[in-house]
């Protein structure tokens, strides 16, 4: 072979390479199905031993809810479930939105065992958003008390005919933006969990009547400039003798853990808590709590043991 005809070949060689394009080891994979699969706020259902100790059941497959059970509301988030029973019923309040307007309200769903759900309507809908239904039963009648953060208000509600219709009451408190109040009654005394805007800082107040003057006590915030243990992520627990709050870790990433504190001393003029571990719920990297769980219910069942409605953010098929 020739040198003039070998540099030919070269030139060919390279020729050829450049207008061909990439190898076959940059194409992009085919998906499967974690890929396929869209990342949505959906509802699930834990269990345990104790209100510490929970997991899924073997015999149920979460989600129990997700967006495409909502029929009245293009929903594509569900989100902060709070469940109460009523003769033997189990009802699920919880946040319904569009993510892209922030549109949505409050919805329902109703099951007979915990298990099974099966969703009925919105039964708070406002023109401003709200979310967080943090539902409780108080002096025979059930109330609700849901994040408006939009509004410069902790807004209550009552409910008039119960699960369905809900009227306004008052403002617990005002003049500011107040995110996931969560209320408890503790030695004759109401206690307020709440947040400002922002996940690093908690507010703590009190009243002696649910309806009456609020009073923020004098060491709050209790939590400032942490947003590991800030945020409220659920309803407060009163378990034996104690009262334990809630807490979502925003840190590194929005709602990654709930963690259950144990308040040790609370009274118009101290606070003192205790951080438990490990953190009640978590994500797992895989499947429908991917990458978030954010919020835990917990209600004591007949036999001793416990169930929690818990939202996460993770991948459904």
């Amino acid at each position: 072979m020739t040198r003039t005809f070998s540099a030919f070949l070269i030139i060919l060689l390279a020729l050829g390479l450049c207008f061909c394009g990439p190898g076959p080891q940059n194409e992009d994979p085919q998906p499967d199905a974690q890929t396929e699969a869209k990342s949505v706020w959906s509802l699930g259902i834990y269990t345990g031993p104790t209100p510490f100790e929970l997991s899924q059941p073997e015999d149920l497959s979460n989600p129990v809810l997700t967006p495409s059970d909502v029929t009245d509301f293009d929903a594509d988030i569900l989100a902060h479930p709070f469940m109460v029973v009523e003769d033997s019923r189990y009802y699920l309040f919880f946040t319904v939105k569009y993510g892209a307007t922030e549109e949505g309200g409050i919805g329902l769903a109703l099951s007979d065992n915990g298990f099974d759900w099966e969703y009925q309507q919105l039964v708070v809908d406002e023109p401003y958003v709200v979310a967080y239904p943090y539902v409780f039963k108080w002096q025979g009648d059930y109330y609700m008390i849901p994040e408006t953060h939009t509004e410069p208000s902790v807004r209550l509600y009552k409910a008039t005919d119960f699960p369905l219709e809900w009227t306004y009451e008052k403002d617990l408190l005002s003049g500011d933006i107040f995110i996931s109040a969560s209320v408890a009654y503790y030695n004759e005394t109401w206690w307020m969990f709440v947040s400002p805007e922002g996940n690093d800082t908690l507010r703590l107040f009190y009243a002696s009547d649910l309806t009456g003057e609020w009073t923020e006590h004098p060491m709050s915030p209790i939590v400032e400039s942490n947003p590991d243990i800030a945020r409220p992520g659920g309803r407060i627990l009163q378990y034996n003798d104690a009262l334990y709050r809630m807490g979502q870790d925003c840190d590194p990433t929005y709602g990654n853990q709930v963690h259950a504190f144990k308040i040790t001393e609370i009274s118009p003029t101290s606070y003192q808590e205790k951080m438990l571990e490990p953190p009640l719920v978590q994500a797992s990297a895989t499947g429908w709590n991917a990458k978030s769980m954010h919020h835990v219910d917990l209600l004591p069942t007949e036999d001793g043991s416990w169930i929690a409605a818990v939202d996460a953010l993770g991948l459904i098929p």
